[in-house]
């Protein structure tokens, strides 16, 4: 991409009590999750209570940033003019190695990507923040997540 993504004018991200330790970990360049306390399982997007087991004992805890593309889309044309520069860009359904998928930009890079491709986080400065976008990791370098 040849844009300075950092430069878009896009709506930034709607920060409440509940979502503000991902976005924070978000700035520093990491991905945290809840995991629930009662039933193990790790739980994105955030929530005040857990959807497997309905405790209310989340705990955030840092993701290992790996996962796998279950689904892309390679905009055109955005629903918001901010990301016009950008376009086309890609966006994508991302599998986390601990379970929860999440809808992320995606930093295709010059190679096809393909559903079932392993990624790796990839913070990235889009609009004036840091947000935790993906990208391929490139084949061979690394295991699939279990």
């Amino acid at each position: 991409m040849s844009i300075d993504l950092d430069t878009l004018k896009t709506p930034g991200p709607t920060i409440t009590a509940l979502t503000r330790p991902f976005w924070d970990a978000a700035a520093e360049g990491r991905l945290t999750i809840q995991r629930c306390e009662d039933c193990g399982k790790a739980v994105f997007y955030p929530r005040p209570i857990c959807p497997h087991c309905w405790s209310k004992r989340l705990a955030w805890q840092d993701a290992s940033g790996k996962g796998r593309l279950k689904s892309f889309s390679e905009v055109h044309k955005p629903g918001h003019p901010g990301w016009l520069p950008a376009a086309p860009y890609v966006v994508g359904l991302v599998e986390l190695a601990e379970g929860p998928t999440m809808l992320s930009f995606i930093l295709a890079g010059t190679r096809p990507l393909h559903v079932g491709d392993m990624l790796q986080l990839a913070p990235t400065a889009i609009g004036g923040r840091v947000l935790p976008a993906f990208k391929p990791v490139e084949p061979g370098a690394e295991e699939k997540p279990k």
